[in-house]
């Protein structure tokens, strides 16, 4: 796990170089006839990819996006009607009949297919109008890492070509720099916070949404360690009950318009007693940060704080799982399975 997500800067200015004109015709649709609707396909993973897109898009252009549930059109055979929408299906794979089927409605339904996948001979690569291939390499390790952060590349780097935002495009041009500098990050605080830790929550609002859900899927994927993932609005309505004292919570706080009301959320969970993780490229406000920071190396552009991010995180729940004597490259459930044989 932890040598392919170490593989994710390369992969990234791999995938900017390699695809950009695929990436630019894209975003020629959605900037020169926006679109009414874009729709999403994708599971596990690639589905919180496709929410830190949904954002990205949303707060850029204005432009709703929606996920559409794949068994709406494998299982339940129903038509869809999106003429002028543009539909993207996110797959390491691209393989899934599921994920095939919907593509297949969605086109049959009016919309223009966009495939983001990491294998291009692929049944959703093969029947897409167009493919983004991420070129991550084979993903051999059961947590999805390079794939899942090349294909958020993939996505920002389409927003940006959509929104023709030159400050955005210098943040992706940095991308690939700023994640190799995540390896320089102390992660020890971080990880002896985490290394009794049988729950946690992660959090983060806007972009940083999706990245604290793949967060908190590793955590339970990789080290059998019990994580859910919330916005930071939600997270301080029902959630709140369960936050004791010595609780951890992993914060995703970017630089961007939601810094004020993200920093917030976090002093008032470490007011209540939570140990908090904040993974963020600007130091919140006050004499002293709570918890323990996580200092991020920045793009220039704070919606891609989240996706750098990442990384250090994917780095933390490796360490956590070994200190709890686990494989990261095993599952909980087949480790359980395996030992009652």
């Amino acid at each position: 796990m932890l040598r392919e997500a170490n593989q994710s800067p390369a992969a990234v200015e791999r995938l900017l170089r390699d695809e950009a004109r695929g990436i630019a015709e894209v975003g020629a649709w959605l900037r020169d006839n926006p679109p009414a609707l874009v729709t999403m396909a994708a599971r596990g993973s690639s589905d919180h990819a496709a929410t830190f897109f949904k954002y990205l898009m949303e707060v850029t252009s204005g432009i709703p996006v929606a996920s559409i549930g794949p068994s709406v059109a494998s299982l339940y055979k129903q038509r869809l009607r999106l003429p002028s929408a543009v539909h993207f299906t996110v797959s390491q794979s691209g393989a899934s009949p599921d994920i095939v089927a919907l593509q297949a409605a969605a086109k049959a339904g009016g919309a223009r297919t966009v495939a983001i996948v990491n294998v291009p001979d692929s049944p959703v690569a093969r029947e897409a109008d167009l493919t983004i291939q991420l070129g991550a390499g084979p993903e051999k390790s059961v947590a999805a890492t390079k794939s899942f952060i090349t294909s958020a590349a993939a996505l920002a780097a389409t927003v940006s070509c959509a929104a023709g935002d030159a400050g955005f495009d210098r943040g992706l041009a940095a991308l690939p720099e700023a994640l190799s500098r995540t390896s320089r990050i102390d992660l020890s605080e971080p990880q002896e916070i985490l290394a009794s830790a049988r729950s946690l929550f992660t959090c983060g609002r806007g972009p940083g949404l999706g990245i604290a859900m793949e967060a908190a899927l590793k955590c339970k994927e990789t080290s059998g360690l019990h994580a859910e993932a919330f916005s930071t609005a939600e997270i301080m309505h029902g959630p709140l009950r369960l936050v004791e004292r010595g609780f951890p919570v992993l914060g995703f706080v970017q630089d961007d318009m939601s810094f004020d009301a993200n920093c917030n959320a976090m002093q008032k969970l470490t007011a209540l007693g939570a140990r908090t993780i904040t993974f963020s490229s600007r130091e919140m406000p006050g004499e002293q940060t709570p918890g323990a920071p996580v200092p991020l190396p920045s793009t220039g552009h704070g919606l891609l704080d989240p996706l750098v991010a990442l990384l250090p995180a994917y780095r933390l729940i490796e360490a956590v799982t070994r200190q709890r004597g686990l494989d990261p490259d095993q599952p909980a459930n087949l480790r359980k399975v395996t030992e009652t044989l």
